[in-house]
């Protein structure tokens, strides 16, 4: 009797103590694979890219994190140069935008950056091609944008709790269930914003139109996609570790795309971010706190 009233303590114990939370010195690998496959009557096509960046926890206050992202250990001298970027700090706080903390030095790095690429100030916001089109970005709050795209601490996670994302019309309620393993996993269903849908298509048309030298504006770009029908939805999937922690994040986007007369375009991406544990630093070796 005594034994099984002490297990069932310790079970409500483990139920109400919060989750094992991040710890200064602890360093992750941030994994993105991004897979597009587009079929139009006939024809499809196919891409593939895979980045990844590395998190250190600096230090952990009441207002939230601070965070340190930087490219992968090995990254060439060559590639570290063409990712003014990193390394970057921000403080990422318990509810609202992650705030960058060493603005100056990567301003700073913007200068080097245009002088190695033989580029001036004057072509910042513009857009070029070399294996890929490139937006050249020089403004150090920038990387907040891209921050966010690696963030897998999406806030409330519970059964019921309302989702929003970029893409969609409107918010929908997370559905919680769990894997062999009994691991939390958290999932979504939310259907396509199309005036979304449409502003990246016409951005990419006006970013297209200056790398071969044939300017759009906008506003022509938005209204060739303004009479098309677009619909589709975006599923959401969050894995849990033990201590409840979101390890993995699957974004499915399934978008059909009609023209007037035209034909129809079906587009299928998938966008998978997975967060690994490295190493947990020893507290006497925890970096600078700001």
């Amino acid at each position: 009797m005594g034994g099984s009233m002490m297990r069932l303590a310790a079970m409500i114990l483990a139920f109400w103590l919060p989750a094992q939370t991040d710890q200064p010195g602890d360093t992750y690998e941030l994994v993105s694979v991004h897979d597009t496959q587009t079929e139009s009557e006939g024809s499809t096509g196919s891409t593939h890219d895979q980045d990844s960046l590395q998190e250190r926890v600096i230090a952990v206050r009441d207002g939230g994190l601070i965070l340190e992202y930087d490219l992968p250990p090995g990254t060439s001298e060559d590639d570290r140069a063409r990712n003014w970027q990193f390394p970057v700090r921000v403080l990422k706080p318990a509810n609202g935008p992650m705030q960058l903390l060493n603005e100056a030095e990567l301003a700073a790095r913007v200068d080097k950056w245009l002088a190695w690429g033989g580029l001036t100030r004057a072509a910042c916001g513009h857009w070029g091609f070399s294996w890929t089109a490139y937006r050249i970005e020089c403004d150090p709050k920038s990387v907040i944008r891209l921050l966010e795209t690696y963030d897998l601490r999406p806030g409330e996670l519970r059964d019921g709790a309302p989702f929003r994302d970029p893409g969609a019309r409107a918010a929908a309620a997370l559905v919680r269930t769990q894997d062999s393993s009994g691991r939390a996993i958290f999932k979504v269903e939310l259907a396509i914003d199309p005036e979304t849908v449409r502003r990246e298509r016409a951005e990419t048309d006006v970013a297209v139109a200056e790398i071969n030298r044939k300017p759009v504006t906008l506003e022509t770009a938005l209204q060739a996609h303004a009479k098309e029908q677009i619909a589709g939805t975006i599923t959401i999937t969050f894995l849990t570790d033990a201590a409840g922690q979101v390890r993995r994040r699957t974004r499915l986007t399934r978008t059909t795309i009609t023209p007037p007369g035209g034909r129809t375009e079906t587009q299928t991406s998938t966008e998978t971010l997975e967060r690994r544990p490295a190493t947990r630093r020893p507290a006497a070796d925890q970096g600078p706190t700001a």
